[in-house]
């Protein structure tokens, strides 16, 4: 039986701003209070996701959260219409309102943690939404995230859907941004990669100063469990510290892999001897290729504004890969030589495609933070949900309905009106019909 490697890429929503949330993610800061284009930024998305479909990828949408979210303004003790808490809540605590009208569930390698069925016990794909407690804007997103994943793979024959972990930082967990897998073919088992930031029950292990590590290593023992992982299918490493202090949030931002490849940073890993020496020993294929970029090649500060790692690692043909990145790459010239370089060397990746995603990058997310990895079998994929696939006449209907309902200016004071609420309701009410997902959201009553 075939076996592809799908990406589900998160739709941006209708109020995608620059609120400058992210805390250790230094493009998102530096971008704070800057005027966005929801529409630009929903149609570079969608460009993105067309043109990997049209080099023959599997590629399907994920739908976006609704917001502003007023019910968790309600939670906060503000009351009365929405339009009163919504006016309430960004007059009193304009940071904690904004927070709540955020668009990030568009980087979906954020989403969950996803395991094949050639991994699990019990031969089903397993999700288990993130939980994403370190911020409080996307901690607002798993419930919904797992009612989307739920009706996109929707067949209990092949898919089992796991609650979140919970809210608590003992159990942080930023789902595959800081996971991937290595395996000689998508159908076969594989070695799944969880990368963490800190053990939460151990005070005296290595963890960074400056900024948070937002993944625990028991976050991703949990994972494993729920996943019904076997032994040989785990690898543990711990991002390094140092370099999340830099601005490297998550794994995703300094290392990426795909089958056989580990593309990652001299600073990626707390020990990176170890880690090399823990995939090789369970690694069953051909060669493995450790790509290492060398500090005094690309900085550390080059890599994450360009994000260099936070591409797509893609198998257009066997043996053979693409790079999926950001024409930022193309424009920071120790990055753009590196590139060169790779492509030229004795290794499975032959080509990059830079792509503009540039509003997605300015609030801190590349291609890779875009995408959710799900690997599949011909049956498997015939079970999902057939209206989340993009094809031509899909990413002519999603372009129609984003210049239909999107604003190309969006300011913070914006998102504070009953405006902007209905008409951000309005589009995703139509979208769940567009993607038939059914009622997905909060506001959508039965």
């Amino acid at each position: 039986m075939k076996y592809l490697e799908a990406n589900f890429d998160g739709l941006v929503g209708p109020t995608h701003n620059y609120a400058g949330l992210s805390y250790g993610n230094v493009a998102s800061k530096n971008n704070a209070q800057a005027v966005s284009n929801p529409k630009q930024a929903a149609l570079q998305g969608l460009a993105k996701m067309k043109a990997l479909a049209d080099m023959g990828m599997t590629q399907g949408v994920l739908a976006p959260q609704a917001r502003p979210d007023v019910e968790a303004m309600r939670k906060l003790g503000f009351s009365g219409s929405d339009e009163q808490v919504m006016k309430s809540a960004y007059s009193q605590v304009p940071h904690i309102y904004l927070a709540a009208c955020s668009a990030s569930s568009m980087w979906t390698a954020n989403a969950a943690t996803v395991s094949p069925s050639a991994d699990t016990a019990d031969n089903k794909v397993h999700f288990t939404p993130a939980n994403l407690t370190n911020k409080y804007h996307r901690s607002l997103e798993p419930e919904v995230t797992g009612k989307i994943l739920k009706a996109v793979f929707n067949d209990e024959q092949y898919f089992e859907h796991h609650p979140h972990l919970p809210d608590n930082d003992h159990f942080g967990d930023e789902g595959a941004a800081n996971h991937t897998r290595f395996c000689n073919d998508y159908g076969e088992s594989g070695v799944e990669f969880f990368v963490y930031g800190k053990y939460a029950f151990n005070d005296s292990k290595p963890a960074p100063k400056k900024f948070p590590a937002r993944h625990t290593f028991e976050a991703s023992q949990a994972v494993a469990r729920l996943h019904k992982l076997g032994q040989q299918n785990q690898v543990y490493a711990q991002q390094n510290p140092g370099v999340i202090d830099q601005g490297v949030f998550h794994n995703d931002v300094i290392s990426v892999g795909n089958q056989n490849v580990l593309f990652y940073h001299q600073q990626a890993f707390l020990d990176t001897n170890k880690v090399k020496s823990d995939i090789l020993a369970k690694y069953q294929g051909d060669k493995f290729h450790f790509i290492e970029v060398p500090t005094d090649r690309v900085s550390v500060n080059d890599a994450v504004k360009s994000y260099l790692f936070n591409t797509q690692l893609i198998s257009l043909s066997k043996g053979q890969m693409t790079i999926i990145a950001p024409q930022e790459c193309q424009e920071i010239e120790s990055v753009n030589h590196y590139l060169k370089s790779v492509i030229e060397a004795d290794n499975p990746i032959v080509d990059v495609k830079f792509f503009d995603v540039k509003q997605s990058m300015q609030n801190g997310g590349g291609p890779a933070c875009l995408r959710l990895r799900v690997a599949l079998s011909e049956q498997e994929l015939a079970a999902t949900n057939q209206a989340c696939l993009i094809n031509q006449s899909k990413y002519d209907e999603l372009c129609n309905w984003v210049n239909k309902h999107y604003r190309d200016r969006l300011t913070a004071a914006d998102l504070a009106t009953l405006e902007m609420l209905n008409e951000s309701r309005t589009a995703l009410d139509e979208l769940t019909k567009i993607l038939n997902l059914g009622s997905v959201y909060p506001f959508q009553k039965a």
